[in-house]
């Protein structure tokens, strides 16, 4: 057994969760390790819908244009009785829930489809590109934590090493070894009638790329889906069957079921490429934390496929943790990280109650006490930290934003006219302060530099307004109706590493000492 020098963090699981902290953490100048038992990445398109948010966060980590290319807009819902189509609807129109609107502060405003696996080696890539390295096959078999850190042992072709790591995560999916070992709760219920039958074919006898849904009267609940996925010949299978007559998983046995459901024998599909049977799981943990050691992704909770959340809830944690564990192991205050579980957790539950309703309803027209103000978030783009540690509640902007909310983006231009996105500034590990109004009490000499290398601040002037040289021009007038502007009265808005309002404040002596809180 042989002893390897200390790494801040060693990561367990090189899914979309773990190679999302990764990146953020070597983005950071952190060092970590990232390993997985399989010998090779997922090779299966499964979680294939990107939200928003997850787009937004994907801008942040500099993967934007890879997923962008390599994926194409949501496909509307085809409705087949035998071969007459019955229908056509969008995903909103599924869902009964308005579209983001053209300047609403959101740049990617649809769900992005794009297969699991080339997200999974776009975020891959780019931890390589940061210096980084995925070790597949290699597992952790056990760990012991103390007061300073984490002993790990790895095996990997029969070799066995002993690590030291200041923390460990466990990102290593619903049977997560990390949550097991640590003796973690995970409540929730397994729909034992059931199962969900899904995998990637080569389909013959469609036209256009849409979702599929393959029927033999019209009965959306009795149905057999065929995804198109963008810039392959594959298709995305997906059928609901019962536990007690689940058909084997093969390509025969799929072929028939894709028959008896629909009807149709003009469907041929070839080329199983991938293929799970797996049990419908709505579970989540009792914490986030234990000591040392963090859970994030299917290690902490796990939904059924409906909307989409899984993965981007996932994404979403290890965003949040890991500008987290930089700070603290940049020097910030070890009760930051206290914030992650405080933050993460009401969020889970909430987006597992959305993705249980949705699984529920079956493609059925809401219930009228199921109805909800704007419907279900499935975008993630309301969800909100208000109530959490990190907000401080200064006063809102006066379009209503408060501390704890996601920090809208605005088209804006610098002080040569070139277009910049309020999006372009925050981009980056960094803090970042917007001041909104005259900005007579926080500007100056040094203004700039007054807070540190870690934040970086903005002057917002309105286009009328008098020019401070190297203000932000909210030329189009975006942000006056995001954010909002008081001629009269100075607002400073700090923006969190990930995208939320930390404290929205007219005073900036809280500006210090929130950062005092939260940085090293």
């Amino acid at each position: 057994m042989n002893d390897r020098a200390d790494v801040p963090v060693l990561i367990a699981g090189a899914g979309p969760t773990g190679l999302t902290l990764a990146c953020e953490l070597a983005r950071r100048g952190i060092d970590c390790r990232i390993v997985d038992r399989a010998d090779q990445l997922f090779a299966g398109s499964r979680a294939k819908g990107l939200q928003p948010r997850t787009l937004e966060v994907f801008d942040d980590l500099g993967v934007i244009d890879s997923v962008l290319d390599q994926g194409a807009p949501f496909p509307a819902f085809r409705l087949y009785a035998g071969k007459d189509v019955r229908w056509t609807r969008t995903v909103t129109d599924m869902l009964g829930i308005e579209p983001v609107l053209p300047g609403s502060g959101v740049p990617y405003p649809g769900v992005w489809l794009i297969p699991q696996w080339r997200t999974d080696r776009i975020l891959h890539d780019r931890f390589v590109e940061l210096g980084g390295r995925v070790e597949l096959g290699t597992e952790v078999t056990e760990f012991s934590q103390d007061d300073d850190g984490v002993t790990v042992t790895l095996v990997s072709g029969g070799a066995t090493e002993r690590v030291r790591a200041g923390y460990l995560v466990g990102a290593d999916g619903g049977r997560s070894l990390v949550r097991k070992a640590l003796g973690v709760g995970f409540e929730g219920e397994t729909f034992e009638t059931e199962r969900t039958l899904i995998g990637d074919v080569g389909a013959e006898g469609l036209e256009g790329d849409y979702c599929h849904i393959l029927t033999s009267g019209g009965d959306a609940t009795q149905r057999f889906s065929l995804w198109s996925m963008p810039g392959t010949d594959l298709y995305q299978f997906v059928a609901a069957v019962d536990a007690d007559s689940a058909p084997e998983p093969t390509l025969e046995s799929v072929q028939k079921l894709l028959e008896q459901r629909s009807g149709r024998t003009d469907v041929m599909l070839y080329d199983l490429n991938w293929i799970s049977l797996y049990r419908i799981n709505v579970r989540m943990v009792d914490r986030y934390r234990d000591g040392r050691v963090f859970l994030a992704g299917d290690a902490a909770h796990v939904h059924s496929s409906a909307s989409g959340q899984g993965l981007n809830t996932s994404v979403q944690d290890a965003y949040n943790l890991g500008w987290k564990l930089a700070a603290a192991l940049s020097g910030a205050p070890g009760a930051l990280l206290d914030t992650y579980e405080a933050e993460r957790l009401p969020v889970a539950a909430n987006v597992l109650g959305v993705s249980t309703r949705l699984h529920r309803r079956n493609f059925r027209a809401p219930a009228s006490d199921e109805e909800e103000d704007g419907g279900p978030d499935i975008f993630q783009l309301r969800l909100n930290y208000r109530a959490g540690p990190l907000a401080e509640h200064g006063r809102a902007t006066p379009s209503g934003l408060r501390a704890g909310d996601r920090a809208p983006d605005a088209r804006c231009q610098d002080s040569t006219g070139r277009p910049v996105r309020l999006f372009d500034l925050f981009r980056g590990p960094h803090f970042t302060l917007l001041v909104l109004g005259p900005g007579d009490t926080a500007t100056g000499p040094g203004f700039a530099e007054r807070y540190g290398a870690s934040v970086h601040a903005h002057l917002i002037s309105r286009p009328d307004g008098a020019s401070r040289g190297d203000d932000i021009v909210d030329h189009g007038g975006q942000v006056e109706r995001l954010y909002g502007f008081d001629p009269t009265a100075e607002l400073l808005v700090l923006v969190r590493p990930d995208g939320y309002l930390g404290i929205v404040t007219e005073r900036p002596e809280q500006v210090h000492d929130y950062l005092r809180q939260v940085r090293g």
